[in-house]
């Protein structure tokens, strides 16, 4: 059985360059999703966060909007 590693907030920033705050806010809005939390209520990730921000990324990029992303996401999910 393979353990698969969670991220904490501040690996998940390392990795992506993206602030505290914003990984906070993608959070919120269900555009990323915490696979945990610890027993203090400190959010962990999976390594699947990694790629869904890169999406996120590209369609900022193409100054789609965080709702618009939200809904494209949503769709590949289904």
């Amino acid at each position: 059985m393979k353990l698969e590693k969670l991220y904490k907030i501040g690996e998940v920033m390392q990795y992506s360059g993206l602030s505290r705050q914003t990984i906070h806010n993608y959070t919120l809005a269900g555009l990323i999703h915490e696979a945990k939390r610890t027993p203090s209520g400190h959010r962990l990730y999976d390594e699947s966060v990694f790629a869904r921000l890169e999406k996120i990324k590209v369609l900022q990029s193409k100054h789609y909007t965080l709702m618009q992303i939200k809904k494209i996401l949503e769709k590949e999910n289904q």
